[in-house]
């Protein structure tokens, strides 16, 4: 059974420049589809390409959203003009090994093992690899396989302080989403979706990355 999503939750990750930019246009675009967004990402894949990735209240999104969403932003990304360049438009649904950027996000992975980065380092470590044990308040609850024996393996991870964090792929993971995709409407694609959408040409904005 799937959990219904606040669509209006925080999310939390490390964006900049003309990644943030995107990020103010689309999110309240998204809020009016049913949506929400998971993350933008600029990359040098064919020059250039605007990754965008969302999911509806169950944390879905198949071919038909793919196309929906695309379609949609597609003529706003162009008004509004906030790449300085010209680039492929890319969206799709979080994927299997999805990136985590929200507080619910954790809390639905509990279990399993993630790959997490932080913007300010604490004590003397920034980047941290194991399995989620859950969330209290703010805090993102991580054991850790790396520590002496001897010392705390529970580590205490401040939403606010998250620059990055994705779930690795496992065995434990592939069965789960195999699990949660027989429950989930026979009207969802099973495979991973994505609508690529024709190259945007950028405009006279000379904005910086």
């Amino acid at each position: 059974m799937h959990v219904e999503l606040d669509l209006n939750e925080q999310r939390y990750c490390r964006e900049a420049g003309q990644e943030q930019r995107v990020s103010a246009i689309l999110e309240p675009v998204a809020l009016d589809m049913g949506y929400r967004l998971v993350r933008v990402r600029l990359t040098q894949d064919n020059g250039c390409t605007l990754q965008i990735m969302a999911e509806d209240a169950h944390g879905d999104f198949n071919i038909t959203d793919c196309e929906k969403f695309s379609k949609e932003i597609s003529p706003i990304l162009d008004v509004e003009d906030p790449i300085s360049r010209e680039y492929h438009l890319e969206v799709s649904s979080p994927g299997i090994d999805r990136p985590l950027v929200r507080l619910s996000d954790f809390e639905q992975w509990v279990g399993h093992e993630a790959k997490i980065e932080i913007q300010n380092m604490v004590n003397g470590r920034r980047r941290y690899r194991g399995t989620i044990e859950g969330v209290e308040g703010s805090e993102v609850l991580v054991r850790l396989p790396d520590i002496p024996e001897g010392q705390e393996d529970l580590y205490r991870i401040e939403i606010e302080n998250l620059a990055d964090a994705k779930l690795v792929m496992t065995d434990k993971l592939l069965d789960e989403a195999r699990a949660r995709q027989e429950l989930a409407s026979p009207l969802n694609d099973p495979e991973i979706e994505t609508e690529i959408d024709q190259t945007q040409e950028s405009g006279e904005n000379d904005g910086d990355a």
